[in-house]
């Protein structure tokens, strides 16, 4: 069925792959936080612990609301770590880096999903797409206040 939301095919197309980006991102962030939730450990344990729980069910909710607003669009959302790491700037982290390491990765990777939300917002913009701005925005405040807060435990 035709789709007739007051958004033409061809930006709605365009939004959905900058939303993808904003999906893969954020969902290899996701899996990351969770990673180093089960394996921080030293003098920043409990903090740590459970900052990282706070933050990768806030990012589990996330990646299904992005998702059903690529669908709303009409354009199937990826759904693979293949396409993840394919189309987002993320990169895997191997091993099990200290505390200190895990918090500056997390940073990095808040600051990459910020800059994605503003590639987002700016083509929701162009395209009169206040529903897809509002989520992008909403999304980008939370991260970058978490940035924040995340370098905030790497002063001195």
């Amino acid at each position: 069925m035709r789709i007739d939301i007051g958004i033409d095919e061809q930006n709605r197309k365009k939004l959905a792959k900058e939303l993808s980006a904003f999906l893969a991102n954020s969902y290899i962030l996701y899996l990351k936080t969770h990673n180093f939730h089960w394996n921080v450990k030293g003098p920043m344990f409990q903090t740590l612990h459970l900052m990282f729980e706070t933050q990768y069910n806030d990012l589990a909710l996330a990646v299904d609301e992005i998702a059903e607003r690529i669908r709303s669009l009409g354009e199937p959302a990826p759904g693979t770590y293949a396409e993840y790491m394919e189309i987002g700037s993320i990169k895997e982290t191997a091993g099990v880096p200290n505390a200190k390491d895990m918090i500056k990765l997390l940073v990095e990777g808040h600051e990459a999903v910020i800059r994605t939300a503003r590639n987002v917002i700016s083509l929701a913009d162009e395209a009169g797409d206040e529903s897809t701005a509002d989520l992008a925005t909403g999304r980008m405040k939370l991260h970058e206040k978490t940035a924040w807060m995340l370098r905030s435990l790497l002063e001195e």
